[in-house]
């Protein structure tokens, strides 16, 4: 995080906000709705040049039409996976916003929500926390301990080592084709193991299933 100085000698912390942006009008409209924030420095950069910036602490990213967030969220948990990522989305749809923070996201703001609301939102990111409606937490919490007390694997039905391997990342936010490239096997292979898991444990889709793998202790989380 740098510093700058202000009059008087008074240092204020400026927290390097980068956004990754490919629509110019959409980049000027972010500017303005952040020149009001003195403790924010907004810089525009491609994907390919987030994994050479130093200094940045937040990146903003557009949940736009024709785009697999899961499939960018996961290729910047590989490239740069401790730097936080809020996800700017056109939809305020709950399970929709549950599928980013479980990809790795760290926050979700509506594309228009109000200019304090952006300025909240990375800063409680850069603190650590995440950043989402109260209401998707708490679904996720509901979810978690649904989970817990769910359906636990039996004897004949239990996690099997390549299961858990392929578990831990998809917990970690990699696709499919990021899981079955270290494991040697194809993305349709990889596909069928989580398929059998849900089965297995009683959930429908890989939310679910990610939720359940943290609530059982199925997998050990990664420092993200």
């Amino acid at each position: 995080m740098n510093l700058i100085t202000e009059n008087g000698g008074d240092s204020t912390p400026t927290l390097r906000v980068a956004l990754v942006e490919s629509d110019p009008l959409r980049l000027v409209g972010f500017r303005a709705l952040l020149e009001s924030e003195s403790d924010l420095e907004l810089i525009s950069a491609s994907f390919l040049e987030i994994e050479n910036l130093s200094n940045i602490d937040v990146v903003l990213i557009g949940d736009r039409p024709g785009q697999s967030l899961f499939d960018i969220m996961s290729s910047f948990k590989v490239m740069r996976p401790n730097l936080p990522i809020i996800v700017i989305g056109r939809s305020t749809d709950d399970k929709i916003v549950l599928n980013a923070i479980v990809s790795g996201a760290k926050g979700y703001v509506f594309d228009g929500a109000p200019p304090s609301e952006f300025g909240q939102a990375i800063r409680t990111v850069s603190q650590g926390s995440i950043w989402a409606p109260r209401r998707v937490l708490s679904m996720f919490i509901e979810l978690a301990i649904a989970q817990r007390n769910g359906k636990q694997p039996g004897a004949n039905d239990a996690i099997t080592d390549r299961e858990k391997q392929v578990l831990e990342m998809l917990v970690a936010g990699l696709s499919n084709k990021e899981i079955g490239g270290p494991l040697g096997i194809v993305e349709r292979t990889v596909k069928a193991h989580i398929a059998k898991m849900m089965r297995k444990v009683g959930v429908h889709n890989r939310i679910e299933l990610s939720v359940h793998a943290v609530a059982h202790s199925l997998v050990s989380l990664r420092a993200n």
